[in-house]
């Protein structure tokens, strides 16, 4: 078996000597090149087609975003994205690379006994993205999706006479793009409450509500637990807690992680069901493993409506396929018409508040 091929890129070479030495400890790895700002990675990548991408964000010449954008349009390689930046400007970049294709992101080490875990997570998760096969993944069209919206044709409601209270979507790798074009090609207004899990970790997930915030027609906030489950809005679950509907109302929780996830997509799928019964409207979106498809199908054995990204359209085709498999998608959709078909839910909403 051929080992994995890494080019890793970081400015500071005292970090970069030290993640290849990590990942060469591991005899399926190999360094297949190192670059120290993101015009040289582009170059390196072109030439040496690596299998994965470390990727730092904070970079010289070109930032690592810039980078991720040009290498997912032209050479579409699997990126990990390295990074010690928490505050808030430099997590949107992280965010907006995600969107633009990188699929995971990790903390840089910080020294002392906890780097020993660190180490064993960046050598599985370099293995593991080896194994994903990413698409040329244009930035241009995360902004750009009324022309999308034209050419698409917008699929009708499902037949039947369901009032949708709540619309509940999940996801993971691959997942902020895909939440942000769904949220983008919703009209201003949207008048169901929308809820979200995102499989994103502290500390790259502390600002992600705001970031959709600013990226999409809708207010996008962290939800609060107790509050009411409310006419509209985006509510995510914050990272590290579950999300859950209970009595009109939105709880987060501590418990035990599910499929070794907190926030569970599952966990919120399975409290929509019991809730909202044919009320439900759930998408599972593009994501690896298989979180959120058991709940999916709950929601549709309650009664509710659920869709699952197609194929062609997914980052990762995991959660989607194995909810495809138990029969829990009622339709299969590609990304661009998801959004178009939860509006076209809202023509059988029911906007009025319920005991």
């Amino acid at each position: 078996m051929n080992p994995i091929r890494v080019l890793v890129v970081e400015d500071s070479l005292t970090v970069r000597k030290h993640l290849c030495e990590v990942l060469c400890t591991d005899r399926g790895i190999e360094i297949a090149g190192e670059a120290g700002d993101g015009k040289r990675a582009i170059e390196l990548c072109a030439a040496l087609r690596p299998d994965v991408i470390t990727l730092d964000m904070m970079l010289p010449l070109m930032s690592g975003l810039a980078a991720t954008e040009y290498i997912m349009a032209h050479c579409p390689t699997p990126i990990l994205v390295v990074s010690s930046s928490t505050n808030r400007g430099e997590l949107f970049k992280t965010y907006e690379a995600l969107a633009a294709g990188a699929l995971d992101v990790m903390e840089k080490p910080i020294g002392g006994e906890a780097d020993a875990e660190w180490e064993r997570r960046l050598v599985s998760t370099v293995k593991l993205l080896a194994r994903i096969k990413v698409i040329t993944h244009l930035r241009a069209r995360i902004g750009t999706f009324d022309s999308v919206r034209g050419q698409a044709h917008a699929p009708t409601a499902p037949a039947g006479s369901r009032r949708y209270r709540v619309i509940a979507l999940g996801a993971s790798t691959g997942g902020p793009g895909a939440i942000l074009q769904v949220l983008r090609d919703l009209p201003s207004g949207f008048p169901l409450p929308i809820l979200i899990v995102l499989h994103i970790g502290d500390p790259f997930g502390s600002a992600f509500a705001e970031w959709l915030d600013g990226q999409s027609p809708h207010r996008v906030s962290f939800a609060r637990d107790g509050q009411a489950l409310g006419a509209r809005g985006v509510w995510l679950a914050p990272p590290g807690r579950h999300l859950v509907v209970r009595q009109e109302r939105l709880y987060l929780s501590g418990e035990a992680e599910r499929h070794s996830c907190r926030p569970s997509v599952d966990v919120l799928f399975e409290s929509v069901a019991r809730e909202c019964g044919a009320g439900a409207l759930a998408c599972l979106l593009t994501g690896m493993g298989r979180d959120g498809a058991s709940g999916l199908l709950e929601v549709r054995r309650a009664g509710g409506s659920t869709i699952a990204q197609d194929e062609a359209s997914c980052v990762v085709y995991g959660m989607p396929r194995e909810a495809v498999l138990l029969g829990a998608a009622e339709r299969v959709l590609p990304l661009q018409q998801i959004g178009l078909a939860l509006a076209a839910s809202t023509l059988q909403a029911d906007y009025s508040p319920h005991p």
